[in-house]
């Protein structure tokens, strides 16, 4: 496996054998394991750029990685060895089926299964849209910024007609929130195995102007003491008109029926006409469902939550503004507040303005005060991991209003914290509630850039930077450490300085094989020790070298992990065709992934034979049961891909004869599969199969080496050993 992170998460979570599936949120890496029991929590939160770890029930695993998620989610799905791995859901049904059977066995956090489950749903509903959400509410700081500069009117209140320029950029943040239900039902339907698209056309109904048009021709109501425009339809059913715009309540609930109904259509209808006749049905059963029940059951239910904080809101500001930054840090772990973000929003449509969102704010900037606080230890005791993910989780706090980095990366790894960042919470609320609360006209998220968007800045302004800066130096008084995490933290610290010197070739000795005759070619000081070694009748594998004088005041290095030997450099090590064929440049290859050299140089064979060969010595890292691809680890330390045609992924197998399977030895010339070439070209697919080197950074260079017709064995790629840094 590549060393890089992508490459250590794998591993530290058990290797691709122990992923059952991995997907990605605004911050965190998402695994489902087969078993997460073995995992070294230690070792994940040490690899660089990881935020923290945080373990879940059913064998699922979260890896905080802050706002690199997205880059080290894609490196890790590029790895060869990933291949078989779903982005989403299970490999197979016995996968799925284990996973659920542990799930239910072990429950979230030890006890509720359907609770995980359920703050998942919630999650994943939200999640995918937080950065449409964030560009949004700058977009309505702008305005309000603008609007407490007197430079435009309120442009908050539905009465007041803004300037044409105004007005159109007004819009720029409304189609995040007027459609927020359609991207709700979207991916609240995926989560729950159903056709995203279905559910969002079933959302999208109750939505069209033509049904809210339907007000014209309704009749008042009251219905649980409010007054509603219902319409009869269907001989008498009423059907009440509401509307939908920024809703969250209505998508979840509808998207929560239609799992369960797409799941049982696909049991009930004939695999043939499931493409046809399972959305169908699916639209017929749930648009009049929704529109008729559970669209006004998940306003009434957001209403009566809303009612409830509103009633606790109204009997005391000073206690409601207390208790929401004191709640909320245990509210954020357990997804509890995605519901709370739902009432906030809800807030907005009906009173015009929301006041749950001022006091959050004082929650989320004692976070980052105490984020602060660590930020000023790690860079005074010198600890660069803690160093780069508090100034990584501080610049996602302050400029995006988001805490997770901050709370999965240290907050909760380190339990002192909390007491201290609870205090900034109690002051920052105390100050909000003595103000007499404050209040929104827009849903935001509390960062520096948000500031102006509530109504009294300066009370608002007062309360955060208290809570900020008296969390932060409480922490920096009494620390975040126990003086045994501080200690361990400090060896942990040495060995890594040790490690980054050893990589660097800057420390004063080196491993080497005096058994290799190669070592003092691959290492030029290595020559003298190996000798010594021998000479001393050592028996054991390696031996330490020293390096010239002006080195040996480097700290001794720590034992390393065995490695591959490398290449001597600047040798060539060619790679023969793994098959008969035309060869064609990388850029021609007709797939833009491969062709930009995504996922790495090399070539691309046109086949005129059927059979894929290994083309040296080495092991399979992937061997698609489809067919399609394949990864080699070569005994020279080269990384290879070899994929049979382009998209024929989706061939399922059909046409594909594979002959080895993953962690095999093989040889040069060793057959890998046996395809149908015409099966494939029926199929529509082309039969182009790309050769590429994957972990080409490791080497010099990368070079086509051979045009138009060869044999299978021929060399067709030159791969040159990089040669060694000088200081």
């Amino acid at each position: 496996m590549a060393s890089s992170t992508a490459g250590d998460i794998v591993d530290t979570v058990g290797g691709p054998d122990n992923i059952v599936s991995l997907t990605h949120c605004a911050t965190r890496l998402r695994f489902q394991l087969r078993d997460s029991s073995g995992i070294d929590q230690t070792a994940v939160e040490a690899i660089p750029g990881v935020l923290g770890a945080v373990p879940q029930g059913g064998n699922r695993y979260q890896i905080v990685m802050g706002g690199a998620v997205t880059n080290t989610y894609q490196d890790i799905m590029g790895l060869p060895e990933m291949s078989s791995v779903s982005s989403g859901a299970a490999s197979d049904a016995d996968d799925m089926a284990a996973t659920k059977a542990a799930a239910r066995a072990q429950g979230p956090r030890g006890k509720v299964a359907w609770l995980d489950n359920f703050f998942e749903f919630l999650s994943d509903s939200f999640r995918p849209i937080i950065g449409a959400l964030l560009g949004a509410s700058l977009f309505i700081t702008f305005m309000s910024l603008m609007s407490t500069l007197g430079v435009i009117p309120n442009w908050a209140d539905p009465r007041v007609t803004l300037p044409p320029t105004w007005a159109y950029l007004n819009l720029f943040w409304q189609g995040v929130f007027v459609f927020l239900p359609l991207m709700v039902a979207y991916n609240a339907s995926k989560k729950l195995n159903a056709d995203p698209w279905v559910g969002f056309a079933i959302m999208a109904v109750v939505m069209l102007p033509g049904f809210t048009a339907l007000k014209d021709i309704s009749t008042p109501m009251t219905v649980f003491g409010s007054t509603v425009n219902v319409v009869p339809v269907f001989g008498g059913i009423p059907l009440t008109i509401f509307s939908y715009n920024s809703q969250v309540f209505p998508p979840l609930l509808m998207a929560g029926v239609l799992g369960p109904l797409y799941k049982l259509l696909r049991k009930i209808i004939p695999e043939n006409v499931q493409l046809i006749f399972v959305p169908f049905l699916a639209m017929l059963i749930m648009i009049p469902l929704t529109s008729l029940l559970i669209g006004p059951l998940g306003i009434y239910a957001g209403a009566a939550l809303a009612g409830l904080l509103g009633a606790i809101n109204s009997f005391s500001p000073l206690i409601f503004a207390i208790a929401i930054p004191l709640l909320y840090p245990f509210m954020v772990p357990l997804g509890l507040h995605w519901p709370i973000n739902a009432i906030m929003l809800l807030n907005i449509q009906n009173l015009g303005y929301d006041y749950i969102q001022g006091p959050m704010g004082a929650w989320n900037f004692a976070c980052f005060g105490a984020t602060a606080g660590v930020l000023f230890l790690a860079n005074r005791d010198k600890e660069t991991a803690m160093r780069q993910t508090a100034t990584g989780a501080l610049a996602a706090g302050l400029l995006g209003g988001i805490s997770e980095p901050s709370l999965y990366g240290i907050h909760l790894r380190y339990k002192r914290i909390y007491p201290r960042m609870l205090v900034g919470c109690l002051l920052g609320g105390l100050i909000i509630g003595i103000g007499g609360g404050l209040r929104t006209n827009a849903f935001v998220f509390t960062s520096l850039l948000t500031i102006p968007a509530f109504n009294n800045i300066p009370l608002y302004a007062i309360a955060v930077a208290v809570a900020f800066f008296s969390a932060m130096i409480l922490v920096i008084i009494s620390d975040y450490r126990t003086p045994e995490q501080k200690a361990e933290a400090l060896a942990l610290k040495r060995e890594h300085e040790a490690d980054a010197a050893l990589e660097a070739g800057k420390t004063d000795r080196v491993l080497v094989d005096p058994n290799d005759p190669q070592a003092a070619l691959t290492n030029p000081t290595a020559g003298t020790a190996a000798a010594g070694t021998a000479a001393a009748g050592a028996s054991a594998a390696t031996a330490v070298a020293d390096r010239p004088a002006e080195a040996s005041a480097a700290p001794a290095a720590p034992a390393a992990k065995p490695k591959k030997p490398a290449m001597v450099p600047g040798t060539v090590t060619e790679i023969g065709a793994p098959l008969d064929g035309k060869v064609i440049p990388l850029e021609e290859i007709p797939d833009p992934v491969f062709a930009k050299g995504t996922v790495g140089p090399g070539v691309g064979i046109v086949p005129s034979g059927n059979v894929v060969h290994a083309p040296a010595p080495g092991k399979i890292l992937v061997a698609q049961e489809t067919g399609h691809a394949f990864g080699l680890t070569l005994d020279s330390g080269i990384e290879l891909l070899i994929h049979v045609g382009i998209d024929t992924v989706t061939m399922e197998g059909r046409g594909f004869d594979v002959h080895v399977k993953r962690g095999d030895t093989v040889e040069a010339g060793t057959p890998l599969v046996t395809f149908d070439p015409k099966a494939i070209e029926d199929a529509g697919f082309s039969l182009v199969t790309p050769v590429l080197v994957t972990n080409a950074k490791r080497f010099g260079s990368v070079e086509k080496i051979a045009d138009g017709d060869v044999a299978t064995g021929t060399p067709v790629i030159a791969v040159t050993a990089k040669e060694p840094k000088t200081d």
